[in-house]
C-alpha cells in the first residue's frame, strides 16, 4: 500500500506526536496532584526518563500509549498495514528497551508503575 501522504507531509505530520505532556500523561498527573501527590517529570539521569517520579515514595510511572509501547490486547497497538516489518522491529525495540529500563529501576529500588491510557474504555 502506497502512502496517501508526500515525503515532506508524512514527515511533518510525524513531527506534531508528543513525547511529553500528552493528554493521557496530564491526566495522571491532575489525579495525584489532587490525591496531594508531588512528583518530579521526566528526569533524565533515570533509566528511560519516567513520566513522573515521587521520590518520596521511590515510585516512578510510565504513561505508556499502546500503539508505541506494543501493549497486548490491545486494539490501538495494531501493526501499520504500511512497512510493517519495520514497525513490527520498532514495537519489539520499544517493549525491550522498556523491560530493561524497568529491570534497571527495580534493581535501584524503585518501584515502577506502567500506566497504560489507551487501553482504558
Amino acid at each position: 500500500m502506497v502512502d496517501t501522504f508526500s515525503k515532506e507531509k508524512r514527515s511533518w505530520i510525524m513531527s506534531r506526536i508528543k513525547g511529553k505532556d500528552t493528554k493521557p500523561e496530564i491526566t495522571v498527573r491532575r489525579f495525584l496532584h489532587k490525591q496531594g501527590f508531588r512528583y518530579r517529570l521526566h528526569v533524565k539521569n533515570l533509566p528511560g526518563k519516567p513520566d513522573l517520579v515521587l521520590y518520596k515514595y521511590q515510585v516512578v510511572i510510565f504513561v505508556h500509549g499502546c500503539f508505541w509501547h506494543g501493549h497486548k490486547k490491545c486494539k490501538k497497538a495494531r501493526l501499520p498495514k504500511t512497512r510493517t516489518l519495520w514497525w513490527k522491529n520498532k514495537m519489539l525495540y520499544n517493549t525491550e528497551k522498556d523491560r530493561n529500563d524497568q529491570r534497571l529501576l527495580r534493581k535501584s529500588g524503585w518501584r515502577v508503575i506502567i500506566a497504560g491510557m489507551n487501553c482504558i474504555g
